[in-house]
């Protein structure tokens, strides 16, 4: 199951740890990582302490906003954006869901519970159970790395938008593929770089539908 992209040397240290503590919303998080087993899916990336900073400086109002996280992995944007005030759909592929859910209810307090909702979510597949056009905002952090489930994800962020719905990508661009994602999602968004992080070389993204007009959020 473990989808490792990037070379053993990469920086990997941090990754291998079993725990990865954070502070956001007020309160002390500590996830549960296990790259052994799980591999990406399983580790927190920067791209997700990125956006979730973002998310915590205000630029959004989150306060009973209904949002997705796809590609999920430990859970901590979901988690956050929950804190914030969200109504969280936090998905991953089947394989996943366990110890995403292990995290996830770990670092919300109880009354929290009902407002994140755990769900499997594969791109491009049995979309029909997630309704067209339900989230005010779609959130992905260090998603856009595999080419060949790049046609799987537009496809899944069209049938999760309406004209409404925000998309926030959040990400490092490490290949040229990645700049290829970003160019196959202009082709049906309008894409803006709304943020980045200098220190940790991470982009973050706005993407809504075309025939949206540019407003602030």
């Amino acid at each position: 199951m473990a989808l490792v992209p990037y070379a053993e040397g990469w920086g990997l240290q941090g990754l291998r740890s079993p725990w990865a503590t954070f502070r956001f919303a007020g309160r002390t998080l500590r996830l549960r990582q296990d790259w052994q087993r799980l591999g990406v899916a399983a580790v927190v990336w920067d791209a997700a302490v990125v956006l979730c900073a973002y998310l915590e400086m205000g630029s959004v109002d989150l306060r009973d906003r209904a949002v997705i996280e796809l590609g999920a992995g430990t859970g901590l944007l979901g988690i956050v954006a929950t804190l914030l005030g969200a109504r969280v759909t936090i998905t991953d592929r089947e394989a996943a869901l366990e110890f995403l859910e292990s995290n996830v209810q770990a670092n919300l307090p109880s009354e929290l519970h009902p407002r994140a909702v755990v769900k499997e979510l594969t791109w491009g597949k049995d979309l029909d159970n997630f309704p067209p056009g339900a989230f005010d905002f779609i959130f992905g952090a260090d998603i856009i790395y595999l080419e060949e489930t790049f046609g799987e994800l537009l496809q899944t962020l069209e049938h999760l938008c309406s004209e409404q719905t925000v998309i926030l990508l959040s990400c490092r661009i490490r290949y040229e593929r990645d700049n290829n994602f970003l160019k196959m999602l202009k082709g049906h968004f309008s894409v803006d770089e709304v943020y980045y992080d200098s220190n940790k070389d991470i982009h973050i993204y706005k993407a809504q539908r075309h025939s949206r007009h540019k407003d602030d959020f």
